[in-house]
Order: C-alpha cells, then structure tokens, then sequence
C-alpha cells in the first residue's frame, strides 16, 4: 500500500517548530537550563543558521530601504512640493550641522523641511514602530494572532484618559500629564479586559477580541458623553484628533519622550526575546525551563500600555498597526523575537510614514486623519485572520 501524501504544514506550526529549535540551543549563562523533551520538526521547518542569519539581514535592510525611501517621500510632499534632490540635501546639510552642501536652495524650502517635515516624519516612524513591537510582544504574551493595542481596547482606553484629563482641566504638569493618563487608561482597561476574558482560568481567542471590542465600544460612549457634556465647544474638535490619530501637530518638543519611550522599550523587549520566545511555544516549555509565566506577563502587559499610552498622548489612536506588522514580519524573518522585534519597528515605522502621505496627498490640500487610513488597510486584513483562524478551527483545507 503506498503511503499517503505528507501533509502540508501551516506557518503557524513552523513557526513553532522554529521557536522549538531554538530553544533547544543552551541559553546564554554559565548554568545549563532544563531542556524540554524533544520534539520532530515538520517538514519544511528551517534546519540552517546560516541560511536563517541571510534572510534576516536581507529583511532588515529591504526594511531599512523602505524607511529611507518613505522618509524621503515624506519630506519631498506636503503642500509644497520639494524635489527630491533639494529635499535630501537639505536634510544631510541640516544633520551634519552644515558640512555637507552648500545651500542653494530657498530658504523657504529648508524652514519647511526642518522645522515641519522631519519632525513629523520622525513622529510617524517612532509611534509606527511603537505599535508594531507592541503589538507583537501583545500576540506573544497572550498567544493570540488577533491580538494588538487597537484590538484589545488598549488605545480606545489610552485616548478615553487623555480625554478625561482635557475634559476636567487636570493638565497639571503640561504635556506630562497627558503622557500619564493615557498611560493609566490603557492600563486599566487592558487588566479589565483579561479580567472579562480570564473567565473559569481559561482565556480563549475569541472571548479576548470580544471582550476588546466591548471594551473600546464601551469607552468610545463614554468619551462621547464627556463631549456632550462639556462646556468647552472645542473639546469635541480635540477628541476627533484623538479618536482617530494623526501627525499634523509634530513639533520636535513633542519627540524625545516617544523616542526616548521606544528606544527603552524596544531595548527591554530585547533582552526579554527568549523569554517571549517560551511564551509562544507554550505555557508548558516556559514553566519547564523555570519562566515565572504569570510575573513576566503583568511586566510585558505594563511596557506595552505605557509605550501605547505614549504614542497616543502624541498621536491619538491610529489603529491595526500592531496587528498588522507583526504578522508580515513573522512570514519574513520568522518568530524569533531577537530577529523579529527590530524588524517590526523598521516595517510599522516605515507603513504609518507611508499611511500619512496618503493621508496628506489624497485630498490635498485638506488632509485625512491617519487613523482613517490604516483602518481602511488593516479592517480587510483582520476580516481575513479571522476567516482563517475560524477555517483552521474546522479543518478546512
């Protein structure tokens, strides 16, 4: 009788199957942890280091290429349109304080370019980037593909805070204060909503995301009826910019705090990558190889609502770049969160650059909130995860 055909595997299972490999290689300390027993690897799973080390650098400078080419793009269109050459030799004279190029050009043109169009270049590609690693160390930690900040209701609560704040003038300590109440909002509601999900000690895909949506409709009514009820009539002018995010108010006193936020997160996040790495294997290998599973969850949960808090006290909610992102990425160079992290923040940094220029350009000279845009790309995109997701749970082919 012959044998019958080798099944084809899933990306889901070689990602897996390449977390598991890598977690057999001994950690980096002097003292050899446990290791789980083995387990035989799928046809197809990657078996060479060397071949695995080329794809990730491919992937990090075809994305670091993209970044250049859309910050470029974002300092050439606007209003004003800039030539490409003027526009990079004005940025290259500008960051060498003046030893590259002699200035030729208008000095309209390098006011428009240094003080409007690379602080707001800079501020898409660092909340871009936030998202993205927060959105893929959120699908870690609760080992769900649906999850993300916009998903769980952790921007909706983020903004609902801001909100609050401008509602009830507690801006106290400037720009500070709306960086702290965002934060607590996103906090918060992220705790109620595994709090809603966790029911019976088990937390399922779809109980999260419904339990998410709740969340963010819940609060969405709430920020709705501090507006109503406000006596400020530009209150509800501000809320639009917050409910559906956006770069036009990038000044570069609004940078070094989400700069500043991402660069320690990601560097956390870094150093936590094999831990994330045992989280996506299984709850089962990270308790074997002695991961306190609970404590490093609270942690992870904690980051992630303080870098989401940050990037929508500066930019509003602009959702599906944490969903998304970390999903191309894992096709590309895999789920191992050491190669994984830095190459989402290069791809969310370079897709919300990308998602405001459409916003700019679309219907210029009149701009379009970014929070429009992604919306408009990712809402197909998670309409999708979710028909798959429902087809693996059937056995579809």
């Amino acid at each position: 009788m012959a044998d019958p055909p080798a099944q084809e595997t899933s990306p889901e299972d070689r990602q897996r199957a390449e977390l598991l490999a890598i977690l057999r290689s001994p950690p980096p300390s002097s003292v050899a942890a446990p290791r789980p027993p083995p387990v035989a690897l799928p046809a197809g799973a990657p078996t060479s280091a060397g071949a695995r080390r080329g794809r990730h650098l491919l992937a990090l400078a075809g994305m670091t290429s993209l970044v250049v080419v859309a910050g470029l793009a974002g300092l050439m269109i606007g209003s004003v349109h800039i030539p490409a050459g003027t526009a990079g030799a004005i940025f290259l004279h500008w960051i060498s304080g003046g030893v590259l190029f002699e200035p030729t050009w208008r000095e309209a043109y390098e006011i428009i370019v240094v003080q409007t169009r690379v602080p707001r270049v800079i501020l898409a590609a660092v909340v871009g980037g936030s998202l993205g690693v927060c959105g893929m160390v959120i699908q870690a930690i609760v080992r769900n593909p649906l999850a993300g900040p916009s998903i769980l209701g952790v921007s909706s609560g983020a903004a609902t805070g801001a909100v609050v704040v401008m509602r009830f003038g507690l801006v106290t300590l400037g720009a500070f204060t709306l960086h702290i109440a965002a934060f607590l909002g996103g906090l918060a509601t992220l705790t109620i909503v595994f709090w809603i999900a966790r029911t019976g000690g088990r937390m399922t895909p779809t109980r999260l995301v419904l339990a998410g949506v709740a969340m963010s409709a819940v609060l969405s009514a709430f920020t709705s009826l501090l507006v109503l009820t406000s006596p400020d009539p530009q209150l509800a002018a501000r809320v639009l910019f917050w409910t559906l995010g956006g770069f036009g108010g990038a000044q570069w006193k609004l940078l070094p705090i989400p700069v500043a936020a991402l660069a320690l997160g990601l560097a956390v996040m870094l150093v936590q990558a094999r831990r994330l790495n045992l989280l996506m294997a299984g709850d089962e290998s990270a308790v074997a190889l002695g991961l306190n599973v609970e404590a490093h969850r609270r942690a992870m949960f904690v980051l992630t609502a303080a870098l989401t808090g940050i990037t929508v006290a500066v930019a509003g909610v602009i959702g599906f770049v944490g969903l998304i992102m970390p999903h191309i990425v894992r096709l590309m160079v895999g789920a191992d969160h050491r190669h994984a992290l830095p190459a989402v923040a290069l791809l969310g940094a370079a897709f919300t650059i990308a998602a405001d220029l459409v916003a700019r350009s679309i219907i210029a000279p009149l701009e379009l909130p970014v929070g429009i845009v992604t919306a408009l790309v990712g809402g197909p995109f998670f309409i999708w995860l979710l028909r798959r997701d429902a087809r693996s749970l059937a056995g579809a082919p």
